[in-house]
């Protein structure tokens, strides 16, 4: 997969790891370029709904937080400058329904695993991937780490006990 399968599909080369999150050094930065980093996002979430959600991240990364993110996909087919597609490019690459997040917020410090408690922020979102964004503000997409969970299959913060688990992951921040 290259840089041009992306060209004229109407749809971006969304970062799940955002390439200005990871300027610490060249080499940092360069590997957010990896297409495996990327996949098809509509324009108006990746540029607005997403990128405000990315801004909000380093925001409270520079007011001396920590974060743990986990991002991905889920589904296939979104909505585009051009309109709906399930892929793009002769290479079939798929273009997912949803794009999600989930960001753990810590203070900073050390033994993360064991400062997650049952205070402990947790900001989950599962946009869809499609032109239509409410009002821009990724606020209105919060979800719980549940819901996520129960789309995806996946098992977050497995590392956590699940006394703290049931509690952190069952609510919407």
């Amino acid at each position: 997969i290259f840089t041009n399968d992306y060209k004229y599909s109407g749809f971006n080369r969304g970062h799940m790891c955002p390439s200005a999150d990871r300027n610490g050094s060249t080499t940092d930065n360069s590997a957010t370029f990896y297409m495996t980093n990327m996949v098809p996002q509509s324009p108006n979430n990746n540029q607005r709904t997403w990128g405000d959600l990315e801004e909000y991240c380093r925001d409270l990364s520079e007011d001396g937080k920590e974060l743990y993110i986990i991002s991905g996909v889920y589904g296939q087919g979104g909505t585009g400058e051009y309109g709906y597609k399930t892929s793009i490019s002769s290479k079939n690459i798929t273009v997912p329904s949803y794009v999600w997040k989930v960001i753990v917020v810590l203070e900073n410090g050390s033994n993360d695993v064991s400062r997650v408690n049952t205070s402990t922020r947790v900001i989950t979102v599962w946009m869809p991937n499609n032109q239509v964004v409410s009002n821009h503000n990724w606020e209105y997409y919060k979800k719980s780490v549940d819901y996520v969970e129960s789309q995806t299959g996946y098992n977050f913060l497995s590392n956590v006990s699940t006394s703290i688990q049931n509690v952190i992951e069952a609510r919407v921040d």
